[in-house]
């Protein structure tokens, strides 16, 4: 009975062989009755299966039957159990019932075994689940019934089902093998010197089949050495040991007759492919040493141009097209001359190996032409390539060259010559690129004259040789040409960098010198508190317009530079008519600003030294001594330099500028009031005296 006829019945798991094995080594035989009816006819069909499966040496070691009552009436279990004397009654050995929590009545089910226990012949008895290993080990029972033995009833069924599958498939096919390999013999004994009509293929694949059985095989063993997930050990069922051998045999016997199936077909193949290949290799032979030669006798130029040089290479393509068609036959050929050279037989060897020889000679010197001349058209449209790009690049030169430069600034000058720089290099580069595409063309064509076929090709090549020198030439003369031009240009713009940097650096002066004019107003306010510290200030003043002047005269020399750099360019400068005025605008400003500050500092110089000389006087010098004019004199300059702080410095053009803020001006002068005080209140001291002898 096969598996895939009660497939249906098997699936339902109303029993199973675990694999697990009792005390005297007899197989476990489990039953797990469900809450549903059973069907008995269904059970008795799986039991029938199931009890096929094992050899006769593991039935006489007889079975422990686990009917599993736990779900199920008394009534079912009863039938269940009445059942197995029919179906299995010599192998049964004992069948413990594990029956529910809530046990059935125990007179009944007592009174019940008892009375059929000598008729049943075996014992039975009833048993609660956690108290089964009491008769069986726990390493020996499945997880419902608390043990540890691991069993997946779909995945025995799966590889059940591949077993019987694997079994029928290679019986089958060992008989269709047989009787093809037998046929052949007697069909190489009767006809040998000519091929038989004779169906080789079997029914079903030989090589599926043999993967089949090996990747069963794999498996079978792996469950016998490995060991479950959770770890403990695990013994293979009963039918898994007993279907190795099996498959092994199967195999084994598959791969006899399949090798002999393979020689067949091999020694067959070989005989019928001599003649097809004989007449193969001399289509391909006559053809390349006929028509492909004459194809390639016609075609010798290089083009003078890109798209000349791309029509040549479409029709070599063309060429190439129809040839790769025969030398893939001849691929094909060669295949197969080698296949039959490997299979040894010696009246074969000699004819196979001088077709080879003639096939692969004329392949190979056609194949070489080819590719000779696909090089030779490759490089001559690289050389084509270049000398273009070149000539663009030539040709975008020379438009450059040729558009008079219009100044701007020092950086566009700058950026321009850069870029004119580099379009010389690129120029150079492309040359040195040219010529080496070129002698490497030459050189090709010089090697051209081997493939002639006995025909004369020196004009050709003259032609080719002529064209790729005149090519050259006339670049190197076009790109002298160039270089020519780019020297004066670069003289020329450097000439305005250097224009546009001096008019930069004069304008850059005026900025100087306006923020010295800047500083002088702002910062340069104070007049000192003494004659010493006036006369650091007037020191430091004579300093300052220093500066200011070397700022200016360095402005004046610059300018100059531009008007002779203005001339040698042939251009206007923009500074004769803008820089130049506004140099001497601030400079006028400055100076004048410049002197007036020196004037206070000067005013301020003659205060602070006689206020100094007065205040310093003993008072009891007689009076002829004390000269009473200083202090009239003191006075007076002390007030002239107060009225001059008020003055605003008033330039050419109408505009006036004040020294520092009122505030500054404000403790200057607040100053100079206190010194005039002192020698006032000491003008007074001078004169009580004198007034007191008088009144006396």
């Amino acid at each position: 009975m096969d598996a895939t006829v009660i497939l249906p019945i098997l699936k339902k798991k109303l029993a199973f062989l675990s694999g697990g094995k009792d005390r005297r080594s007899g197989l476990i035989l489990t039953i797990p009755l469900c809450s549903e009816q059973t069907n008995m006819d269904e059970l008795s069909v799986t039991l029938d299966y199931l009890l096929s499966i094992p050899s006769d040496k593991c039935k006489a070691r007889g079975f422990t039957v686990i009917v599993d009552g736990r779900k199920s009436q008394w009534n079912v279990v009863k039938t269940v159990v009445l059942m197995l004397q029919n179906v299995v009654p010599a192998e049964v050995s004992l069948v413990c019932v594990v029956k529910p929590d809530e046990f059935w009545d125990k007179k009944v089910t007592h009174f019940c075994f008892w009375k059929e226990k000598d008729r049943l012949g075996f014992e039975v008895i009833l048993v609660s689940g956690n108290k089964l290993t009491r008769y069986i080990e726990p390493s020996q029972l499945t997880e419902e019934f608390g043990g540890s033995l691991t069993y997946d009833h779909m995945d025995w069924l799966n590889k059940r089902l591949v077993f019987e599958k694997f079994t029928k498939e290679s019986t089958s096919l060992l008989d269709e093998l047989a009787v093809i390999n037998n046929g052949s013999d007697k069909g190489n004994q009767n006809e040998k010197d000519r091929s038989m009509d004779f169906n080789y293929l079997p029914s079903v694949d030989p090589e599926t089949v043999l993967q089949t059985g090996h990747e069963l095989l794999s498996e079978l063993q792996q469950r016998r050495f490995n060991g479950s997930e959770g770890g403990v050990a695990w013994s293979p069922m009963d039918d898994e040991l007993l279907a190795q051998p099996q498959v092994m045999k199967l195999l084994d016997s598959l791969r006899e007759q399949y090798t002999r199936y393979q020689e067949v077909c091999r020694q067959r193949s070989k005989r019928t492919q001599l003649d097809e290949i004989q007449q193969k290799v001399m289509q391909v032979v006559n053809w390349l040493e006929g028509p492909g030669s004459e194809q390639l006798r016609t075609q010798w130029g290089i083009g003078d141009s890109i798209r000349a040089s791309q029509a040549l290479q479409q029709k070599h393509e063309e060429i190439e097209s129809q040839h790769s068609e025969w030398f893939a036959v001849y691929v094909e050929l060669n295949q197969q001359i080698a296949a039959l050279l490997n299979a040894g037989d010696e009246e074969d060897l000699v004819e196979l190996k001088s077709l080879q020889q003639r096939l692969s000679d004329v392949c190979y010197r056609q194949a070489s032409q080819l590719e000779f001349r696909q090089n030779l058209l490759q490089i001559a449209l690289e050389f084509h390539g270049v000398a273009q790009e070149l000539s663009q690049q030539l040709d975008g030169l020379l438009g450059m060259l040729c558009v008079d430069v219009a100044p701007t600034d020092g950086a566009a000058i700058q950026q321009t010559l850069k870029l004119l720089e580099e379009k010389l290099k690129s120029v150079d580069t492309g040359l040195q690129g040219l010529r080496e595409k070129g002698q490497n063309l030459l050189d090709q064509i010089s090697n051209q004259a081997s493939w002639a076929y006995g025909k004369d090709v020196s004009s050709e090549n003259k032609d080719n040789v002529d064209h790729i020198q005149g090519v050259m030439e006339d670049m190197q003369l076009r790109k002298q040409r160039c270089e020519d031009m780019v020297d004066v240009r670069r003289l020329k713009m450097l000439q305005m960098v250097q224009l546009f940097k001096c008019e930069e650096d004069a304008a850059q002066a005026v900025d100087w010198l306006n923020e010295l004019l800047d500083a002088l107003l702002k910062t340069h306010i104070r007049l000192g508190d003494d004659s010493q510290e006036t006369k650091i200030l007037i020191e430091k003043h004579r300093k300052f317009v220093d500066v200011a002047q070397s700022t200016y005269d360095y402005g004046r020399q610059l300018l100059q530079a531009t008007v002779v750099l203005c001339q040698s360019l042939r251009c206007t400068s923009r500074s004769s008519g803008d820089t130049l005025p506004k140099l001497n605008r601030v400079w006028k400003q400055f100076t004048i600003t410049s002197e007036e500050r020196v004037h206070r500092l000067e005013m301020a110089l003659a205060f602070h030294s006689n206020a100094e000389k007065i205040l310093q006087e003993s008072p009891d010098l007689p009076e002829s001594v004390l000269d009473f004019e200083q202090f009239e004199e003191v006075e007076g300059v002390g007030k002239s330099l107060l009225d001059r702080l008020t003055v605003p410095v008033i330039y050419p053009d109408g505009s006036e500028q004040y020294f520092g803020s009122p505030s500054d001006m404000a403790s200057t002068a607040e100053h100079i009031r206190e010194r005039i005080k002192m020698v006032c209140l000491k003008k007074q001291q001078l004169l009580e005296p004198d007034d007191s002898i008088r009144e006396s």
